[in-house]
């Protein structure tokens, strides 16, 4: 069930351009962390750390891009997501218990929202609100267009979800989420888990259900382009594991769960996100420098491409202007990458 946490009217037929202005009334000034400290980006193009595994990948790559450091400090680096009406980029310091920002113009980084509830998984609706999973509350939900905090769902047939992980927007207004039961985890606040591995569905009406059950330790998740597939990471198998799912009865339930891809190599999948062609982006590492960053592959799980990055790559997204400019998190900081790719939905 949806419901307020304050008599704020709901106005979510507002422009997106408000619905993101009343947003930042809620932000949190802090002080910038200084980006790149310890770290440099390559002096050689094309940058030896995007290394090219199928000549198919080479329409999505920028032979001048080099991998960026733009913001560093954090002790979990998670759910980055696009807000293109502001031009930054928020992502979630889960055991530092703050929602971050980083500006595109001016380079700053601030604090948006401290205390964050211990923050993972954030996407938009479509209605250009942010939407958030939050471990310690164990709960989805909205900032509205005032800064208010709405719950969107906190609980499965009378008992309060594990630790909401990542989460994703469907176009007709369904949000879907992952909810492993990785508790008790004191540092990130997850509470002893109480229902069963599981992806959920919230409904625009709030109605809650199950949508698959059958998967080990759920984990990132996002829709393929045109929607007709949810991809989503098994994580707690080994190796670690891409299901992917067809979505059918109009987007409301899953079908035919296959194994589209495993990190046979010893590498640690977290979160994904499709492009426009249909390719998946994934976080990837297990703290070795052949593994951390992120890998590349296409819709039949044939790998195309690994960026390697100084640090294991939980999360990602894409992002800028033209959505071609992708951001990862990457344990204590966030870094860039300029694509030809772009992502295939705008957050």
């Amino acid at each position: 069930m949806i419901h307020r946490e304050d008599d704020s009217t709901d106005r979510t037929t507002t422009s997106r351009r408000a619905v993101l202005a009343g947003i930042g009334a809620a932000a949190l000034a802090a002080s910038a962390t200084p980006a790149g400290a310890g770290w440099e980006p390559s002096t050689r193009i094309p940058d030896p750390a995007v290394k090219v595994l199928d000549p198919s990948f080479r329409k999505s790559w920028v032979f001048s891009a080099t991998v960026e450091r733009i913001a560093t400090g954090f002790r979990w680096a998670e759910g980055p997501v696009w807000m293109g009406d502001w031009r930054c980029l928020l992502w979630s310091d889960v055991t530092g218990d703050a929602i971050m920002r980083w500006d595109e113009i001016t380079g700053r980084v601030t604090a948006y929202r401290k205390p964050s509830n211990f923050s993972n998984g954030n996407t938009r609706d479509r209605s250009g609100r942010l939407v958030t999973c939050e471990h310690q509350t164990r709960r989805v939900v909205r900032t509205e267009i005032d800064g208010s905090i709405t719950t969107v769902a906190d609980r499965f047939e009378g008992k309060p979800f594990n630790s909401p992980n990542d989460i994703v927007s469907h176009s007709d207004g369904a949000i879907w989420f992952t909810d492993p039961a990785f508790g008790p985890n004191p540092s990130e606040r997850m509470a002893k888990p109480e229902l069963p591995h599981t992806v959920y569905r919230v409904a625009p009406d709030g109605r809650v259900t199950a949508v698959a059950t059958d998967i080990v330790g759920p984990n990132g998740l996002c829709f393929s382009p045109e929607e007709s597939k949810l991809y989503v990471v098994e994580g707690r198998t080994t190796p670690r594991k891409v299901r992917v799912f067809d979505v059918v009865e109009k987007g409301t339930k899953l079908a035919n769960s296959r194994v589209l891809l495993e990190a046979a190599d010893g590498g640690t999948l977290d979160g994904l996100r499709c492009d426009a062609d249909g390719n998946l982006w994934c976080g990837w590492g297990q703290g070795t420098d052949e593994l951390d960053g992120v890998r590349v592959f296409n819709s039949d799980g044939k790998a195309l491409a690994h960026i390697s990055l100084p640090e294991r790559c939980a999360n990602l997204c894409f992002g800028g202007i033209n959505h071609d400019r992708l951001f990862m998190a990457s344990t204590h900081s966030i870094y860039s990458l300029m694509t030809n790719a772009r992502g295939a939905t705008l957050w």
